[in-house]
């Protein structure tokens, strides 16, 4: 492909779940078999790959820096990325350290771990280019790009940012092209403002606001680890009040739904069926489970910490970004037809359980965030979104009813004749374009 078509045909070369070093090294190792990186007779370097190591759960976030300070020493790997231009670039990914840790503890982890990164290529003589993988979802690392390009810690956007726009995301983007003029310049001038830093001096983080980040995502992570991994019967509740296996079946997708095939656990569930199941029941969690109990514990009845917390919300564009994010997942929760979904669940005690959980967490979640940003509504300060919501639900819920009808009657033929079976197949194709419908209307769902 390089030489037939162009030395650019390739850009990075991403490693996904890149645990160690010696991932990188090793596509490296075999690149050299290719010709792609290695000694030229001379005795000089050259390497045709860009190797970007992609950084996805929670543990490998906060690993980055032991990571890069491995690679980075190394001689022949200094030698290499010096011989594609001195950038390393480094990936960071929103979906898996979402799923993985809840939505506070992944982007306080994102924001740190490209902290860490920048300052790091950079004490050895290196640049460091960061590339975001970005899906529909809040949970995806969705939302508007311009606020997200600014919400990156200060000093670390350099002139320059990747970004890969996944699912739905890139036909309502970028299919009419006024759009996509509109979505690209909303990018670049985004980049430029992030970029002052480089020719005037631009205000740093506030001085509590790690501090704070760091007790709120700690808060944040134990009650949606609590919920998700040590809540007897969540996975059940997640497979029988959600379309997940469903969204299986649809023809779509570049990979399977779950790593394992049977097995039912959270690691074995993939990230995009994950955010889209919670998403056409109309819960919405992964994209904000958690921060009203962490903004509940953190300020407690004390007046004085509300104000930190209103005064970080004004003035720090990160948690701006967050909240406002978050304002837009709770905005799409439907607590009825939830209910109506949680209805699917086999068991009595599991679907009361965790429903009720989740109710609870939300009323808190809308709360808190509301007194954070001094607010009386939820996206009080974007109406046009508040209305472009409001005049979808109409064709939303029934849609939502529809599908809430279909799944028990599509699940009961496929264990009473089969997956396949023409039974079966009646209540599956209604299914899969209710599936479909739904996902056009609420958007940013995978």
């Amino acid at each position: 492909m390089r030489e037939e078509i162009s030395p650019r045909a390739f850009d990075s070369y991403v490693i996904s779940m890149t645990h160690e070093a010696s991932h990188v090294l090793e596509v490296l190792f075999l690149a050299s078999f290719a010709g792609l990186a290695g000694r030229r007779a001379d005795g000089s370097w050259h390497s045709e790959l860009r190797v970007a190591p992609l950084f996805e759960t929670i543990a490998d976030l906060n690993r980055i820096e032991i990571l890069l300070t491995r690679l980075l020493d190394q001689p022949t790997y200094r030698e290499l990325l010096t011989a594609t231009g001195g950038v390393q670039d480094v990936m960071v990914g929103y979906s898996d350290s979402c799923k993985d840790g809840g939505i506070l503890a992944s982007n306080w982890g994102l924001y740190q771990a490209q902290q860490r990164a920048v300052a790091l290529a950079a004490a050895r003589g290196f640049g460091c280019r960061l590339f975001h993988g970005r899906g529909g979802t809040v949970g995806r690392g969705g939302g508007p790009v311009h606020d997200a390009i600014l919400a990156q810690p200060p000093g670390t956007v350099r002139g320059q940012i990747k970004i890969t726009e996944q699912g739905e995301v890139l036909s309502f983007k970028y299919q009419n092209l006024e759009t996509a003029v509109y979505e690209l310049t909303l990018g670049v001038t985004g980049l430029i403002k992030a970029s002052r830093h480089l020719i005037q001096a631009v205000p740093a983080d506030p001085p509590e606001a790690a501090a704070v980040m760091a007790e709120l995502a700690r808060h944040g992570e134990a009650v949606y680890r609590e919920l998700t991994e040590r809540t007897p019967g969540f996975m059940d509740y997640f497979y029988e009040a959600t379309p997940v296996t469903e969204i299986g079946r649809l023809n779509l997708g570049s990979r399977p739904s779950h790593r394992a095939q049977g097995d039912r656990s959270k690691y074995s569930v993939r990230a995009i069926p994950w955010m889209f199941g919670w998403g056409l029941s109309r819960h919405t969690l992964p994209g904000w489970f958690g921060i009203g109990t962490a903004l509940a514990a953190w300020r407690g009845d004390d007046p004085e910490r509300l104000a930190v917390l209103q005064r970080l919300y004004r003035d720090w564009p990160f948690l701006r970004t967050l909240l406002d994010n978050s304002q837009m997942s709770l905005s799409k929760v439907e607590v009825g037809i939830a209910r109506e979904y949680a209805r699917l669940c086999e068991t009595a005690d599991t679907e009361t359980s965790i429903y009720e959980r989740f109710r609870a967490e939300y009323e808190r979640t809308c709360r808190e965030i509301l007194a954070v940003a001094q607010a009386a509504t939820l996206l009080e300060e974007n109406s046009t979104l508040a209305k472009s919501l409001e005049r979808r639900n109409p064709y939303l819920d029934p849609l939502n009813h529809i599908q809430v009808t279909l799944l028990p009657r599509y699940r009961q033929a496929a264990r009473d004749h089969g997956a396949d079976s023409p039974e079966a197949e009646t209540w599956l194709r209604p299914l899969l374009r209710s599936i479909n419908a739904l996902a056009a209307g609420m958007r940013n769902t995978g």
